[in-house]
């Protein structure tokens, strides 16, 4: 069995197997959440693991809500009018950098995406029931760092949700995206 398929069957799903993951899952009471990190290219193996995870919760009477965040960049990008098309023909006129800062001032301002990520979820949502998964993090890569979600995310997740993230470990609680950006070193959640 892989690293990450162990710390995800024997650390973080007894946590959030727990009647109240909270305490458990994080030292702040107004980000309970996680960062499971694993490598990038065992991405395909993470979403059937999640698969798997998500249906062992949920027979223990957890309610699993996965938000896909490439899902909510799509989202983003359509609702201000940048399909597909457009954002070639964007990096093709103005280069690869200028729409790349594009993206990210619209996932910044626009339509933040802390904001997109917390009306995906539920509104009856009950911490001692409902469990967030924040899956397709590498579609963000390289337009926007998954620290800048989490600490905009504080104060507006009041469940246990878990980050998974294709990175690497740099340190004790340093986080390389992607495994190809410097380290961010600013993660306070706690790094299964």
């Amino acid at each position: 069995m892989s690293d990450w398929k162990k710390r995800l069957v024997d650390q973080l799903e007894p946590v959030l197997q727990l009647a109240d993951p909270r305490p458990a899952i994080s030292a702040y009471h107004d980000m309970p959440y996680a960062i499971f990190r694993y490598p990038p290219e065992d991405e395909f193996d993470l979403r059937q693991e999640l698969a798997r995870l998500r249906t062992r919760l949920e027979q223990s009477g957890k309610r699993v809500t996965s938000i896909s965040l490439s899902a909510c960049l799509q989202e983003a990008l359509i609702a201000v009018g940048l399909e597909p098309e457009a954002l070639a023909q964007a990096e093709q006129s103005v280069g690869l950098d200028a729409t790349v800062e594009t993206i990210h001032e619209v996932l910044s301002h626009n339509q933040p995406l802390d904001e997109l990520v917390a009306a995906h979820i539920p509104a009856d949502a009950d911490p001692l029931r409902d469990v967030v998964f924040l899956t397709r993090a590498g579609a963000l890569f390289p337009v926007y760092r998954t620290s800048s979600l989490l600490e905009q995310l504080k104060g507006k997740v009041a469940v246990p949700a878990v980050l998974f993230y294709p990175g690497e470990l740099d340190g004790a609680a340093g986080l390389r995206f992607m495994g190809v950006l410097d380290a961010e070193h600013n993660y306070r959640p706690k790094i299964y």
